[in-house]
């Protein structure tokens, strides 16, 4: 007998997956009651019996995304009571405080393409909390959601945003850990910018990338090959602020597993290959409230309000402090090279794309700010809470002194190593993160820095790969 004709599992067909998913999706933008959605996920979950297993994820300090599966039987009886080794994650709790718990965000569940992720499996997020039940200091997933319900509560504004992330597509399984013995990435494709035969090998990933995409509820709105050989994008429409960072998540794990069925690597390194343009994930955000854009005036500066404005003015005050959460790797910075259209200079232009934030053309429901000076490899939900905290509560600049700095252009930070030093000395870091979580992010970035080179030079070093927070692994850290 077929060992196939044994089993039940659930495969549930592309087009009914992205109704559900979008119909989850919804839910969840809505608010509506958490505890109403736990009571028929649970209620789903016992009745679907060709479910065998829940995927749990959440992300450490750095970003990285952790997986757990629990049986479903289980995990029905002891949702409630979810523990792992804190201390086996790097940045978080040490050895004598090891047990963590895990608490499942029930609104943020999803159903998975079995072609891709195995039959019989649903996808949920968790929320990191201590022995004691309280938020884990180091899960930034939660405290981005506390601060957006925060948010609503004070006067019903709503944090929309809207990613471009960029990446690149390797020949070979394991492009990226195996650079240490090869020194070299191989294209897949010297098409360029939005040129590619139809059913060649970029082509053919990134539709199959865009088709899960839309599965799991995304709302992909275009993709295409980018500038540099072998280099893609694919846009899914803005979101609220939490649903926005957790779809980053899920677009380079789909990307990665779409990657590995075509036998080759998506990687998401800031600048893999010298000489070509690197990936950037330009971060658009906008502020509704009570249902109205607040950065939108149609006789403001460039079509932007006095509240876009200070949201600009504060961000770009404050752009060093924050450079190390917006460029979190040594890789980082070799994509701020002006050579390459890099979005490194202090300031903010409505043309201007070596600018660190963009005033796109935009309408009333378009108006946006676009952060330009991201890296993809930044930890999406610090990303976005630093973001938010920074425009919305940061350190205003003197007009005094704004008038000189206006008259000069200044520069991000061009090495991790300056960007850790300004992290570590500012205030509103320490402010804004708290002296934990602040001490711990500055400390695990150090520690990757002191494994690479110093100077940068003109050849990406098989350090500054191996050791990246992305494609560096626990067994390799510890051999260091």
């Amino acid at each position: 007998m077929d060992s196939t004709s044994l089993r039940s599992f659930l495969e549930i067909p592309y087009d009914q997956l992205e109704e559900m998913n979008l119909e989850a999706k919804e839910q969840r933008a809505a608010g509506v009651d958490p505890a109403k959605i736990e009571q028929e996920r649970i209620k789903y979950l016992a009745s679907e019996k060709r479910i065998k297993a829940v995927t749990v994820a959440f992300t450490d300090i750095e970003g990285r995304l952790h997986m757990l599966d629990y049986d479903k039987k289980h995990l029905l009886k002891s949702a409630h009571n979810l523990t792992f080794d804190g201390s086996s994650i790097r940045g978080f709790t040490e050895q004598h405080e090891s047990d963590l718990r895990l608490k499942i965000d029930w609104p943020a569940f999803y159903w998975l393409p079995s072609d891709v992720f195995g039959p019989g499996k649903v996808l949920v997020f968790g929320r990191v909390e201590t022995r004691e039940g309280q938020p884990y200091p180091g899960d930034l997933r939660a405290r981005l959601a506390s601060y957006c319900q925060e948010l609503r509560a004070k006067d019903n504004t709503v944090v929309y945003a809207a990613p471009e992330i960029e990446g690149f597509l390797f020949k070979g399984l394991n492009a990226e850990r195996d650079y240490p013995d090869t020194g070299v990435f191989d294209f897949v494709s010297v098409g360029g910018y939005f040129h590619s035969l139809p059913q060649g090998p970029i082509r053919q990933f990134i539709d199959s990338c865009a088709e899960v995409q839309r599965a799991m509820g995304l709302s992909n709105e275009k993709d295409h090959p980018e500038v540099a050989p072998s280099q893609f994008e694919m846009n899914f429409r803005y979101a609220p602020a939490e649903i926005t960072a957790d779809q980053i998540v899920l677009y380079k794990l789909i990307c990665r597993r779409v990657a590995a069925m075509h036998d080759a690597t998506a990687s998401f390194l800031p600048k893999p290959v010298m000489d070509v343009n690197g990936n950037g994930m330009h971060t658009n955000i906008s502020l509704s409230r009570n249902e109205k854009n607040i950065f939108f005036d149609k006789d403001g500066e460039d079509g932007l309000s006095e509240a876009g404005w200070h949201f600009i003015e504060r961000i770009l005050h404050s752009a060093p402090d924050i450079c190390l959460v917006l460029n979190s790797s040594v890789n980082a910075y070799r994509r701020l090279d002006p050579a390459y259209e890099a979005p490194n200079q202090i300031k903010a232009s409505a043309v201007n794309r070596g600018a660190m934030v963009r005033i796109p053309l935009a309408d009333e429901a378009s108006a946006r700010v676009e952060v330009r000076s991201v890296g993809p490899d930044a930890n999406p939900y610090l990303l976005l809470y630093t973001l938010l905290k920074t425009g919305l509560e940061g350190p205003m600049p003197d007009p005094a002194d704004s008038e000189g700095k206006r008259s000069r252009t200044r520069f991000l930070p061009d090495n991790v190593h300056d960007a850790i030093r300004i992290f570590k000395s500012s205030k509103w870091a320490v402010d804004m993160l708290g002296e934990d979580f602040h001490g711990k992010y500055a400390g695990v970035k150090q520690m990757a820095a002191d494994r690479c080179a110093k100077e940068l030079g003109k050849l990406v070093k098989r350090s500054e790969i191996q050791f990246h927070h992305e494609v560096t692994n626990q067994w390799l850290w510890s051999k260091f």
